[in-house]
């Protein structure tokens, strides 16, 4: 009988197998397999290959990752949706190619088949790169006829080449994971479009979720934080024969990767050796105007908008559904505005908009060596082109994009972007031509203006206030208070030390007799609740819009200094997990804010309700925790000024229509100095059972605060309970000192909500022990929010928590917020009299 030479490789593997221990390889040959134990080292020890498993799953999979790195930090997986259920795999090099068999050999679970049959000398080889190689030595020179670079799993790493090979096909795709625990296939990819001028998408799906934007010579239009001259070397080929784009590093001993995770983030992080932990550079989408198409076909997204509306239509276009449109959908975009259907050489123009992501590049016109100008007068030519822009911007506008249809997905950015050229009726350049001579008036001229103005607004304010002073109507009293009280309040605003000018408020006013109308004068049918700042009303102005309001009470155990306080930092902050502010009203004695309005009212309202928790899952618990960590770690590390937050808990982070969580109530919070770390108060506020040790008892609070509160709301989620309670029957228990006695027991998880499913119980535990570090007693011991974003994210690796802080106990009887609102308030004032704090030893 004549047996295979693949059928001989099996038998010998089989045969070596019993008599090999657990090695540190270089190679696989066809004699060296890598059998599960075994780990294949790169020539400089940068990166292993080898087997793994993922969380309490016993599911082993083939993967690489580095080496020198205490956390192991997965690059690269190649069985990811076929995984062995056992440690009997081993990996080999065969007649075929690469081949991953199961138990005794009998079964492939991941295999690479070659065109040429192998020789004997053949080897798979780990490069210092992280490139696994399988390398073909026949005419004793060797070469690559397989490499894992090709492939890519989740991680684009320095000098692996992504994109599409025209002549081969070959298209190197990026992939998410499913979840933390399971590294197959997931729903995003990160790919090149094949059509019209490159460009890569995230998609979710086949449905683009991002686009990174075309190549502007230096960076992708979408990434204004990609700052490639730092510490990359970028080249981006577009030829003939490919499409391609590839980044190395400009000192090796840096470790850096591009990752798309499973949450749909497209992010880069760089290792940060002295901190031992991952640092991203920037990340993708992270706002509203960064979803696709989100202003809808010829609409401008715009995140700073001052009408409160991202979307705009471009100019000649009005909104295809103007009713979604006043309700703040701007997803059926923009249509050519009737009387301008036909618009070919009757004295139209174009319209210059700076600091332009353009518009999706795929079915664009290129002429990569016309001139800006050039390209003005070929578009102005053709009455189909409807906007043209430079290709590249780097050493000044090189080549041609034309637009012939539909104008999608264009944004703007504050600093970052390039010009973009929109065609115009006669009447509207005209328009745009007065505006652009109006705008550009010189600076001395605009500070005479504004001096001027300035001057005439006082005296008539004056006259205004002395005329009203005279009468004694209501309506004249209160008339006065408007100007008076508003004008106080503003300029008490803009004078605070934080800030500077460039930074003053622009928030809009609301009129006391627009917000009454909205909510029929505070009718008690619109009431949503009350917290410690007062009532909290349900809304809805003449357009559709429905809002929240915040009404200061007379009674309230916050005052002014909160009021003020809130609308100098929310209005400032821009992320996707703060509440949005509409504006304020500030009206004789009246204090009001107005929020967007968030259905699903607060967190609390849903876990500590024994049948609305039954609506948060594990996944949708899960998302809500990475949204308000991600919300803190923007407040504490990314956003213009560093938040201390103060009062970080369940009734503070308000959900909206998808139960997406937004961090409320910014009443308590403090800005941090570039270079403060804590500052002492002697007015210690914040609610029971949420503040840390060092602040309770000895007034000093720091971002590490917010973290120990983070850490007791995480383990509320997961528990469905409040940290106030009783637990265990013991009296003076709180759900902290409950936690830490079944974690050191190893039964952390007898404390989970009954209604969530066991089958994630690796990530709850996970998550349990994330929230027992945030709450260990000492500041120092606790991790910082970016710290902990990693660790939700899979990709820090866990130590052990030390003991949690203390138990507070209550002393009388404390105020609270009697019921749940829309828009969430604080529990109101306590000094550190009030609440009498223990140190209790953990048993």
């Amino acid at each position: 009988m004549e047996i295979s030479v693949t059928s001989c490789f099996t038998i010998l593997f089989l045969i070596l197998l019993p008599f090999s221990s657990c090695l540190s390889l270089y190679t696989i040959t066809p004699n060296q397999p890598l059998k599960d134990g075994d780990i294949l080292i790169s020539t400089q020890n940068k990166f292993v290959l080898g087997f793994f498993s993922l969380g309490n799953s016993r599911n082993r999979y083939v993967g690489m990752w580095y080496h020198q790195i205490p956390e192991r930090t997965i690059v690269w997986v190649a069985n990811r949706d076929n995984p062995l259920s056992d440690k009997t795999g081993f990996l080999a090099v065969d007649s075929h190619g690469l081949t991953l068999f199961g138990k005794n050999g009998s079964s492939s679970f991941w295999s690479v088949n070659v065109s040429v049959p192998l020789a004997n000398n053949s080897m798979a080889k780990l490069l210092d790169v992280g490139n696994l190689v399988l390398l073909h030595n026949n005419t004793g020179q060797s070469r690559p006829l397989w490499q894992s670079f090709h492939h890519p799993t989740d991680t684009a790493l320095p000098s692996m080449k992504f994109g599409w090979n025209r002549l081969t096909g070959l298209d190197s795709i990026l992939t998410s994971w499913k979840s933390l625990d399971d590294p197959g296939t997931g729903k995003y990819s990160v790919l090149f479009d094949r059509n019209g001028y490159p460009q890569f998408f995230l998609n979710e799906g086949k449905a683009p979720h991002w686009r990174a934007g075309s190549w502007t010579g230096t960076r992708w239009s979408g990434i204004p934080q990609m700052a490639v001259k730092f510490i990359f070397n970028v080249s981006f080929v577009h030829n003939q024969d490919e499409v391609s784009y590839i980044y190395r590093l400009h000192n090796d001993s840096i470790l850096t990767r591009l990752v798309v995770d499973e949450l749909g983030t497209l992010y880069r992080s760089t290792w940060l050796d002295k901190e031992q932990r991952w640092l991203k550079f920037y990340s993708a989408p992270t706002e509203t105007c960064d979803t696709y198409e989100f202003c809808g076909p010829n609409g401008l997204c715009d995140p700073v908008n001052k009408d409160g509306f991202e979307c705009s239509c471009l100019p000649g276009f009005e909104p295809k559904s103007p009713k979604d449109w006043l309700l703040r959908d701007g997803s059926g975009g923009c249509v050519r505005k009737p009387e301008l259907n036909r618009m070919c050489g009757d004295g139209e123009g174009f319209v210059k908009f700076v600091g332009v992501k353009v518009p999706d590049t795929s079915k664009v016109h290129v002429n990569m060596s016309m001139s800006l100008k050039s390209c003005e007068e070929e578009c102005f030519r053709n009455c189909t082109c409807v906007a043209y822009s430079s290709a590249t911007v780097s050493d000044g506008p090189i080549g041609c994009l034309t637009w012939h249809g539909d104008l999608v997905d264009a944004r703007t950015y504050s600093n970052s972007g390039q010009d973009f050229y929109v065609r115009v009726d006669s009447i509207t350049l005209a328009q745009y031509l007065k505006k652009s001579k109006k705008n550009s008036i010189s600076k001395i001229g605009k500070l005479g203006i504004a001096l001027s103005s300035f001057a005439i607004l006082i005296l008539f304010l004056f006259f205004i206030y002395w005329w009203r002073k005279r009468k004694n109507k209501v309506k004249e009293q209160r008339s006065k208070y408007f100007y008076t009280s508003q004008n106080i309040f503003l300029n008490d605003i803009s004078g605070k030390n934080e800030f500077d000018d460039s930074t003053n408020s622009e928030l809009p006013l609301f009129d006391l007799n627009t917000i009454a109308a909205a909510t029929d004068n505070f009718s008690i049918n619109n009431k949503l609740g009350e917290g410690g700042f007062g009532p909290v009303y349900k809304g809805v102005f003449d357009d559709g819009k429905v809002i929240a309001v915040k009404r200061l009470s007379k009674t309230s155990g916050q005052g002014i200094e909160e009021f003020k306080n809130e609308v100098l930092l929310i209005s400032k902050l821009q992320h996707r997990n703060l509440v949005r502010i509409l504006g304020c009203c500030v009206q004789g004695v009246e204090k009001m804010l107005i929020y967007e309005y968030l259905p699903n009212k607060s967190l609390d309202v849903f876990i500590f309700d024994e049948e609305k928790r039954k609506l948060l899952d594990w996944r949708k618990r899960f998302d809500i925790i990475s949204g308000v960590a991600r919300g803190m770690m923007y407040l504490h590390h990314d956003s213009r000024l560093r938040i201390i937050h103060r009062d970080l808990k369940a009734s503070n982070v308000l959900l909206d229509a998808n139960l997406n969580p937004k961090i409320s109530d910014f009443g308590m919070a403090r800005i941090f100095g570039g270079d403060e770390i804590e500052v002492n108060t002697n007015r210690v506020v914040g609610t029971y059972g949420y503040m840390s040790p060092e602040y309770a008892m000895e007034g000093r609070f720091s971002i590490k605060s917010d973290v120990y509160n983070f850490g007791v709301m995480v383990l509320e989620i997961i528990i469905g309970k409040k940290n106030t309670g009783s637990y265990d029957k013991k009296l003076d228990s709180n759900l902290i000192e409950h936690v830490w006695d079944l974690w050191k027991e190893g039964r952390a998880l007898e404390i989970m909500d009954s209604s969530i499913d066991e089958i994630f119980g690796g990530t709850i535990l996970r998550c349990i022990t994330i929230g027992l570090l945030c709450v260990q007693e000492y500041a120092i011991d606790r991790p910082t929010m970016s710290e902990v974003v990693l660790m939700l994210s899979n990709e820090a690796k866990l130590v052990n928590p030390k003991q949690p802080a203390f138990v507070c106990k209550r002393s009388y009887t404390m105020y609270t917020s009697s019921s749940h609102t829309g828009l969430s308030t604080s529990e109101g004032h306590n000094s550190v009299n009030d609440v009498t704090c223990t140190m209790v030893e953990a048993r």
